[in-house]
């Protein structure tokens, strides 16, 4: 049974009250227990949860770490962990194969990477008005950031596989090839795990002559796994590809537990060049200004208890799992389909009762599956049990809703 979420053990409003250190353990005790408990049912978010991060206890509950500002300017202050944020950026960016040259910096998440990548165009193209491109299976977030950018979106189709169709992009690039070109490419879509050929995009730049031209890849999901499989396996997405930009979620497979990302530049961007703050010492790069210190100590311990072969070999499990996952869903009788290198399984839309207990994040039509190292088969078996029982494959019918200013009883009358 999916458990209840335990209230407080009273009211914040109440100004006279203060809850006695026992209580206040039961509640949080209580709260871990809640979510330990609903976690089981979750299949759908790519929030990986099987690194130990125990050793960082003192540093996270004694302490406040604040990097503000520029990651490469350490500034007045000394509460801070820059020193493990540079060293993060330059290990992927080493992962990802960017250039000596390469710039970033821990973000609260993927979106604002993404974020950064278009507010750095418009800095870098003043007065040019430039096009911001991605396709409709993009993040949802990359709306909203070219809103907020006021840039011009145009949504590109994607190909059967999931990927932005390279065709539909070619022609709308020409037409607005007059402006400089930002195009997210998607490493990952949310959906189905779908990665976009950034090598092709780069080809299609050079053959229209954009010279004035961004790359950014959100790799939030798939960027490490895809980066860790031998050369013969990997995809062409990072910067030897043609890539400006990448982002990549720590709170998805680095496993740090909380929200966070890391965003890499092939060289220093426009952000770069502004001014530093005298009350701060440091310049403003970032969207955010103050900055969590922990969320780069989470990453560094993610990649220094592990390293590439323990990285490497968690990708491998978390594909094992979703192979079997898509065997099983189909064994079972129900349709599903898994992309190349993919930790997601996709499947038609379970019918209401299984989506009341499972978070499987559906769509309307389809629903996924994210398999992480550590996910049970009996977990998996257990759903599919739910699926496949009759009395789930009812159709349930919801009651008629009052209208407003009317009773039930009224409404039956």
């Amino acid at each position: 049974m999916i458990p209840t979420r335990p209230d407080p053990p009273f009211s914040l409003h109440d100004a006279d009250t203060v809850a006695s250190a026992a209580a206040l353990a039961q509640h949080y005790a209580a709260l871990s227990d809640y979510y330990t408990r609903t976690r089981y049912y979750d299949l759908a978010y790519p929030g990986f949860h099987d690194i130990d991060h125990q050793p960082l206890e003192a540093l996270l509950s004694g302490q406040l770490l604040n990097n503000v500002g520029d990651a490469y300017d350490e500034g007045h202050g000394r509460d801070h962990s820059k020193v493990q944020e540079r060293a993060v950026v330059d290990y992927l960016a080493d992962l990802f194969r960017a250039p000596a040259t390469r710039w970033g910096y821990v973000t609260t998440g993927s979106s604002e990477g993404t974020e950064h990548a278009l507010y750095d165009a418009r800095l870098a193209y003043p007065g040019q008005d430039p096009v911001v491109f991605a396709s409709c299976a993009a993040h949802y977030s990359v709306v909203k950031a070219a809103d907020r950018q006021r840039l011009t979106l145009v949504q590109i189709c994607t190909d059967s596989g999931g990927r932005m169709d390279i065709a539909d992009l070619r022609t709308q690039l020409a037409l607005f090839r007059h402006r400089p070109a930002v195009i997210v490419a998607t490493v990952g879509t949310t959906m189905t795990e779908a990665y976009d050929d950034v090598a092709a995009i780069a080809n299609v730049c050079d053959r229209l002559a954009l010279h004035r031209r961004r790359i950014h890849v959100d790799a939030a999901l798939s960027g490490i796994p895809l980066a860790l499989l031998p050369d013969h396996d990997r995809p062409p997405f990072d910067f030897h590809a043609g890539a400006s930009s990448i982002v990549v979620s720590g709170h998805k497979f680095p496993s740090t537990l909380t929200p966070c990302a890391v965003l890499i530049y092939a060289e220093a961007p426009a952000t770069a060049r502004t001014p530093r703050v005298p009350y701060t010492g440091t310049m403003d790069t970032t969207i955010t200004g103050s900055r969590s210190g922990h969320t780069p100590l989470l990453l560094w311990s993610s990649l220094a208890s592990h390293g590439i072969a323990g990285h490497r070999q968690r990708a491998e499990k978390a594909r094992e799992l979703a192979a079997e996952t898509l065997e099983k869903l189909r064994c079972a009788g129900w349709p599903a389909e898994r992309g190349p290198h993919a930790f997601t399984v996709v499947l038609d839309q379970p019918p209401p009762r299984v989506l009341a207990k499972w978070v499987l994040a559906p769509d309307g039509t389809r629903a996924h599956i994210i398999l992480k190292p550590n996910t049970e088969p009996g977990v998996i078996d257990e759903f599919i049990d739910d699926l496949t029982r009759p009395e789930n494959l009812l159709v349930d019918v919801p009651r008629p809703r009052p209208p407003a200013g009317h009773n039930a009883a009224e409404v039956a009358a």
